[in-house]
């Protein structure tokens, strides 16, 4: 029982990890190992949905955590390189405008009595997204060129997730 439970915790630990490797992005001093860290946090974004879905002990709490943490390092990551003049206002709006409408759809479904019920599950579209704010994190530690093509696919990917999560949430709601 003991190792079962320790098997289910497996993946909230892995997705919380990437919390601490949003502070580690902004304590290392060198580009490289930004990279690095970035990839870790990539890396830990699949293999914690791998290993619960492998071990079958997905949970509620996972589902929580797990997207949380993916805004987590994406907010700390786009207010550094604002911060740091890597990104303008603009692309930090890019950057951020799927977690800000999924946070205001959030809160809609949240007041609106007949979409209270609605559960909140992960799809596809916003998996893309993160990947592509994975990728663009990339370009702007090392590729600039790839920066704006890839600010334009996240603005495109993040359109269609909005779309996407909006139609879902339509689809379950509560008549």
């Amino acid at each position: 029982m003991v190792a079962r439970a320790r098997l289910r915790a497996l993946p909230n630990i892995i997705s919380l990890s990437r919390v601490l490797l949003a502070a580690a992005f902004v304590a290392v001093r060198h580009t490289d190992a930004r990279i690095v860290v970035v990839f870790l946090a990539a890396s830990t974004d699949f293999l914690d949905g791998w290993v619960a879905r492998r071990a079958n002990s997905s949970s509620r709490w996972g589902a929580l955590i797990d997207p949380l943490a993916d805004r987590v390092f994406a907010v700390v990551a786009v207010w550094f390189f604002l911060i740091t003049g890597a990104l303008s206002v603009v692309g930090f709006l890019v950057m951020l405008s799927r977690d800000i409408m999924t946070a205001v759809g959030f809160i809609v479904a949240r007041i609106v009595p007949w979409l209270r019920p609605v559960q909140f599950k992960a799809r596809m579209s916003g998996k893309v997204v993160t990947t592509v704010q994975f990728l663009t994190f990339v370009a702007l530690l090392a590729i600039p060129s790839w920066v704006t093509p890839l600010l334009w696919l996240v603005a495109l990917t993040s359109a269609y997730s909005i779309v996407d999560y909006t139609l879902a949430l339509w689809r379950a709601r509560v008549r």
